[in-house]
């Protein structure tokens, strides 16, 4: 939901009641992952997507079945080879989703209620997790999506200090814990299903205290949506290639940054689509800033007494990726330059050089898009190669920890 939040908050400023569709949990092959919303207002407005298509006409239904009834639902859309006109994946693929009405009352004390969220605080917990998120600040909404009856469409809002706001109501175990996945989904940036236990079943064996789980009779399953500020991409060179990068960057919600030491150079008549544009060194620039596991790097200095410096530096921290323009040639002198400075075999193999996928670019838009498709490919665990003919899987599980967000730890 979170991925639409923008247009929600809005919605929510402006007084309007809607019904939301989230993507709650997959298998196999689904178009679009948990947290992938669609919305629909009382004037009958859509904005996002749960499939890519496939089923957008039956969820807008149901969307609106929600508005009209108040209550929330939960339905399971899958393959069906028995009927050609039902309504399904045609990947193959099953997806969970949860439809929630949300009344626009029920968001500010004393509001009217849809299936008890004034009571609750429901409404006003979404709220503010739209706003934080509209406003780019970091926080982690879970709500319940399977559970007991009352509990469906619960929710907490989770701050990176702890702080919190809502309840899912039931045993005060169940928000603490919670509260202790959510927190730690936040702090990896990502958004997860997670399942709460009975506590019954997860007793310790000789007695002892009881480990918190959902202390409600059944488990509980939540889905946890980060919202965390966007990833940054940092492109070193303010040169043509690098102009083509940031349109690139920016498409694949990057916050990107431009840096060069020539100000003639690095304006913003040059890079009109960048989020910033530093007149500096580039190794100095990269010792002032504090980045996290999902920053890219990109170096298209060119230049060794820019790419040397800053790359012997870069290459030590745990970013996602770093990669560098150059000729094989050019990466040959650099590899032996960098080890003169004391990089060693498992630092040096982290660097992409020459940058970019094989896609036989020549201009500055190709080799950007070159460069995009490897940082992808990085960031999914994809291979790079073509999928006609492969054997493989189309989408990959990529569900590995990263570093805290706002730091390089």
């Amino acid at each position: 939901m979170l991925d639409i939040a923008d247009e929600l908050h809005r919605w929510v400023e402006q007084g309007r009641d809607f019904a939301v569709a989230t993507v709650v949990a997959t298998h196999g092959s689904a178009p679009r992952q948990p947290g992938a919303a669609l919305a629909v207002d009382g004037a009958g407005t859509a904005i996002g997507s749960v499939s890519g298509g496939c089923v957008e006409g039956a969820v807008y239904e149901l969307c609106q079945e929600a508005l009209r009834t108040g209550r929330p639902v939960l339905e399971r859309f899958g393959y069906s080879d028995e009927d050609a006109f039902a309504v399904g994946l045609t990947c193959g693929g099953v997806i969970d989703i949860l439809v929630e009405p949300r009344a626009a009352s029920a968001a500010h004390p004393g509001g009217g209620t849809v299936a008890g969220e004034a009571a609750d605080g429901t409404a006003g917990t979404l709220a503010a997790g739209l706003a934080a998120a509209a406003a780019g600040e970091p926080a982690a909404l879970a709500r319940v999506v399977r559970g007991p009856d009352g509990f469906l469409g619960r929710a907490l809002l989770v701050r990176p200090d702890g702080g919190h706001t809502g309840t899912l109501g039931g045993h005060p175990a169940l928000d603490r814990t919670a509260l202790a996945e959510a927190r730690a989904l936040l702090d990896a940036g990502r958004t997860a299903t997670v399942a709460l236990g009975t506590g019954s079943d997860d007793a310790p064996e000789g007695g002892g205290a009881q480990p918190a789980g959902s202390r409600c009779g059944t488990t509980i399953e939540l889905l946890v949506e980060s919202s965390v500020p966007a990833p940054r991409m940092i492109v070193f060179g303010a040169i043509d290639f690098a102009a083509a990068l940031v349109k690139v960057g920016k498409f694949l919600n990057y916050h990107v940054t431009v840096c060069d030491a020539r100000p003639v150079f690095a304006t913003r008549g040059r890079f009109p689509d960048a989020d910033e544009i530093v007149v500096d060194w580039p190794h100095r620039y990269l010792d002032s800033q504090e980045l996290d596991a999902r920053t890219v790097l990109c170096v298209l200095t060119h230049d060794a007494k820019f790419d040397v410096p800053l790359l012997e530096r870069a290459l030590r921290l745990p970013v996602a990726y770093v990669g560098a323009m150059g000729s094989r040639r050019t990466h040959l002198d650099r590899q032996r330059r960098l080890r003169e400075v004391g990089l060693g075999e498992l630092e040096l193999n982290r660097l992409r050089s020459p940058i970019g996928l094989d896609l036989g670019a020549r201009t500055p838009e190709e080799t950007a898009l070159s460069i995009a498709a490897e940082i992808v490919a990085n960031r999914r665990g994809g291979t790079g190669t073509p999928l006609t003919g492969a054997h493989t899987p189309i989408h990959h599980d990529t569900a590995r920890p990263v570093g805290r967000i706002g730091s390089v730890a």
